[in-house]
């Protein structure tokens, strides 16, 4: 029932546009007929629970059946996500006001409610801190954030009724992240998306991911950012990164820095301090981090326990096996 809850809830949220858009690129870079991969998706959104988005993304057009079943979609995902991470609880992640109160020592920045605050004290907070982040509380996939310098503001009662009109209640202090981060672009917070799942006694880090930015102030994959996956031991690229429109890169396009071999800094403190995290709601068992790496030590920026997993393009690695069975190891579903 829940697959099929899931199924409906997809189809009545379908982007009928953006699904004919992405099935004739995908048309165009298979080579095969847009009303052959059109039957194609559906038939896999049925078997296989992948969106028409995973199906771009993970090339299942290039792929056999036996490889198809290896690849963790949406809907694997969300049949985790349903049984492991408890309903009551929930809100502790996607509410960024109810989560950072409860992980405010892992943030490494100071935030503050532009709800709860008057203008005075919004003016202070921003002159204090120079640049700050303003976010949706709900907000995913980096939709709702603005970058603000204080010198550009100048009324500040008029400032907060528009961060209130839309719905950005969140203000936080900018994070400057390590040297070593900035030399992938220098624009953006590069930061890591690292998925736990806390078995009750051990957290086990199932993947590691690098999201790098392409000059915009956010590095999301769906803001034109790109990701690789690392070595969840290591914290080291051993491929390129891709982005949304299937473009691949082995150096960055903008700064010249090399993705493959990119070593993450104070990576073993990372997992350090994964190992902590994970444990404060334990009712929510399974949770994508982003983490990004300050100047001397990481920094929690938001938990999504709805998180969907990153695989590596098989065109980008040559590897045509998906996350699947390394996932069932450790997780039930």
């Amino acid at each position: 029932m829940n697959r099929i809850r899931h199924y409906l809830s997809r189809l009545k949220s379908l982007d009928v546009r953006n699904f004919f858009t992405v099935s004739a690129a995908v048309s165009g870079e298979s080579a095969r007929p847009q009303l052959f991969i059109l039957m194609d998706m559906a038939y896999c959104s049925v078997v296989y629970q992948a969106g028409y988005l995973d199906y771009q993304e993970f090339e299942f057009w290039s792929l056999t059946r036996r490889e198809r079943r290896t690849w963790i979609t949406s809907g694997n995902a969300n049949s985790i996500v349903i049984r492991y991470n408890q309903r009551a609880f929930r809100n502790r992640f996607a509410d960024k006001l109810t989560f950072n109160p409860l992980f405010d020592q892992y943030l490494g920045r100071s935030w503050l409610n532009v709800r709860e605050s008057t203008a005075t004290e919004l003016q202070q907070f921003v002159m204090t801190y120079g640049t700050i982040m303003a976010k949706r509380v709900d907000g995913m996939g980096g939709a709702g954030m603005s970058k603000h310098h204080a010198v550009d503001i100048h009324d500040f009662e008029k400032f907060r009724m528009e961060l209130l009109a839309q719905h950005q209640y969140l203000v936080e202090s900018f994070i400057t992240q390590h040297p070593a981060m900035a030399s992938l672009s220098p624009a953006s917070v590069n930061s890591l998306r690292m998925i736990t799942f806390f078995d009750g006694t051990t957290v086990h880090v199932m993947e590691a991911v690098l999201r790098i930015g392409n000059g915009a102030e956010v590095d999301n994959y769906a803001r034109g950012g790109m990701y690789t996956v690392l070595d969840e031991k290591t914290g080291i690229a051993s491929y390129g990164a891709f982005d949304k429109y299937a473009n691949t890169f082995d150096l960055h396009p903008l700064t010249g820095t090399s993705i493959i071999g990119f070593q993450v800094p104070l990576y073993a403190q990372v997992l350090d301090l994964l190992d902590t995290i994970a444990r404060v709601v334990p009712e929510i068992q399974y949770v994508g981090w982003d983490v990004a790496i300050g100047e001397h030590n990481p920094i929690i920026i938001e938990g999504n326990y709805n998180t969907g997993v990153f695989q590596m393009k098989p065109s980008l690695t040559g590897i045509k096996t998906g996350l699947l069975p390394r996932f069932r190891e450790v997780i039930d579903f």
